[in-house]
């Protein structure tokens, strides 16, 4: 029987732990620029990941308007010293991987030029953000060699980011990082990715743009689960993760995507109020600041939400327009499933659409808190 020091004791050993386990998930923001009149709280992400450095002739280097802008982001540190900094490269339609992965020669190239922009920039890592491994549809190159090709990169990055943590005195959590933003599905197919999970810290799951403008019909763009109308091979966010783990992925290593942006469809077939419906063109992007202001429950776009994804939408009964998005309630629910599955964290593109912090407070509370309930 336990007395009432040792309950004591043990409440407190029992707080200590969840404590220290809450302090285990990663919030990790995608960012542009910070801009002087942003409220949002530096002290409440783990790390920012500027975007974005290119591939120039095989060498990963930032070009003149970009280093401006990091500089602004690495200045946090000084008054949050426990945020880490990472440098993205690549980005949608930014090509010149597949050419740099292609030979030793090259992989060498851009690993040692990688680690030089991190030492001279005083970044934290790299995140590679190669859309998409034997893949053009964004107009890069692509081979069927990328497979071996992009494990042999990451493989030559992480022996180059090492060396360069040995001569920066970086041990331990300290040590830069390598991370790589990845997407699911079949974009995944020339990537080994148990053979990838090996040479990095974490992956960015880009679960987010499952429907745009290349698709044929409207849904969740971001969704947590399949809705009843979710076709049998949508892409949703839980899919990605059991594709992840069944190839051998670590669940501490998931990160899976929240998007603080929408995405909004024109001409839309009005059945089950435009949710997976055809649509007669992709309108825009539409940040969540913008969401707020002109959207949600405004000039006649009426939220809706769907129990099965967990997942809202809006629609406008008088336009036929259908904007897939995510808000709170969506963050929480990933919230809880990120814990129930023991799952890395949190990653959001991006932070520059909540320049109040109202989602980034939401993962906060629910990662480094109580248990959200969606």
């Amino acid at each position: 029987m336990l007395t009432p020091l040792n309950r004591i004791f043990a409440a407190l050993l029992l707080g200590f732990v969840l404590h220290a386990h809450a302090q285990d998930y990663r919030i990790v923001g995608y960012v542009g620029a910070r801009n002087a009149d942003d409220r949002w709280d530096p002290g409440k992400v783990d790390t920012l990941i500027f975007a974005f450095a290119g591939v120039h002739d095989g060498e990963v280097t930032l070009d003149d308007k970009a280093i401006p802008r990091l500089q602004r982001i690495l200045a946090l540190k000084a008054d949050h010293p426990r945020l880490r900094v990472m440098i993205s490269v690549g980005g949608w339609g930014s090509g010149g991987f597949s050419e740099a992965a292609a030979t030793a020669q090259g992989r060498q190239r851009f690993a040692r030029s990688a680690a030089a922009m991190l030492r001279a920039q005083h970044a934290d890592g790299l995140d590679v953000d190669w859309e998409y491994p034997g893949h053009h549809e964004s107009g890069i190159a692509s081979s069927e060699r990328d497979r071996a090709n992009f494990t042999a990169l990451l493989a030559e990055v992480r022996a180059r980011l090492d060396e360069a943590s040995a001569l920066e005195g970086r041990h331990d959590a300290d040590r830069y990082t390598l991370s790589i933003a990845i997407a699911d599905g079949e974009f995944v197919d020339h990537i080994d990715l148990a053979g990838v999970d090996r040479q990095i810290d974490w992956f960015n799951m880009m679960t987010y743009d499952f429907v745009n403008g290349l698709t044929p019909t409207t849904g969740h763009h971001s969704g947590l689960h399949a809705s009843a109308l979710t076709p049998p091979t949508a892409r949703t966010t839980d899919r990605a993760v059991k594709q992840f783990l069944a190839a051998g992925v670590a669940a501490h290593k998931l990160v899976i995507g929240a998007a603080f942006y929408g995405r909004e469809f024109a001409e839309v077939d009005p059945a089950h109020d435009g949710l997976y419906q055809h649509y007669g063109h992709f309108v825009a992007y539409r940040g969540w600041k913008v969401l707020g202001s002109d959207y949600i429950d405004k000039n006649g776009y009426q939220r809706r939400w769907d129990a099965e994804a967990q997942a809202p939408f809006l629609w406008n009964e008088k336009t036929r327009h259908f904007v897939s998005y995510e808000d709170p309630q969506a963050l929480k629910a990933k919230i809880a499933f990120v814990r129930s599955n023991h799952l890395g964290g949190i990653m959001y593109w991006e932070q520059d659409e909540d320049p109040k912090g109202e989602l980034l407070d939401v993962l906060w509370n629910g990662l480094h808190g109580a248990p959200a309930k969606p």
